[in-house]
């Protein structure tokens, strides 16, 4: 007989069907895009009914869409967080990063790259509330960045527009070495980027 305690752990190492939604949702957004994903298409992802579906997203598609896109966002961040914290040299870190980010991506057979870039260009001004996650997304990753390169003495003014050009950078990159399948534009980025950030934090020193 199982313990009130081994019961609990596993129904919490179980995603509910809201998360499973999510997740779901999520996956097929990064590798489909939004045009290319359906409600019943997802419910089956999920292993959920259309009523499950409709009854935590009353919005439809798009409520979803934006909550996949703040998924996705978390998903990231612990990324970056966790690489840009790896190294306490900077340019160690950043390359760190786009190691990481090359590593997954090949993994995934060169399908999931960022996890709100086809949603964001197959919706930007036409919706509302998905182009509100998306800008949400973005602007939580810059300060990400930016409070890294604030920690190896970047002054502000510098660390927040080279924030902006890392992630520019790193989107740029990865959707590259998805059209190559391979490492090396993300490599290379990040050999150059790790240029750039030590020398602004040594001008700094």
């Amino acid at each position: 007989m199982k313990t009130p305690e081994k019961t609990s752990a596993k129904a919490e190492a179980k995603p509910g069907t809201r998360e499973r939604i999510v997740r779901a949702t999520s996956r097929l957004l990064q590798r489909q895009g939004y045009e290319g994903t359906g409600i019943k298409q997802i419910s089956r992802e999920a292993e959920a009914t259309l009523g499950s579906v409709y009854h935590f997203f009353p919005g439809g598609k798009q409520e979803l869409a934006a909550e996949a896109i703040r998924h996705g966002d978390e998903e990231f961040a612990v990324m970056l967080r966790t690489s840009l914290g790896s190294s306490p040299d900077l340019g160690d870190a950043m390359t760190a990063c786009t190691r990481l980010l090359a590593e997954e991506l090949r993994a995934s057979d060169w399908q999931d790259g960022c996890p709100i870039t086809s949603t964001a260009l197959e919706t930007v001004g036409r919706v509302p509330v998905i182009e509100e996650a998306v800008a949400e997304a973005f602007a939580h990753w810059r300060a990400i960045v930016t409070e890294r390169l604030l920690a190896a003495g970047i002054g502000e003014e510098d660390a927040l527009e080279l924030a902006g050009t890392v992630i520019s950078a790193l989107e740029g990159a990865e959707l590259a070495a998805q059209i190559a399948r391979s490492e090396q534009p993300l490599l290379v980025a990040g050999n150059h980027l790790s240029r750039l950030l030590t020398g602004y934090a040594g001008d700094q020193a």
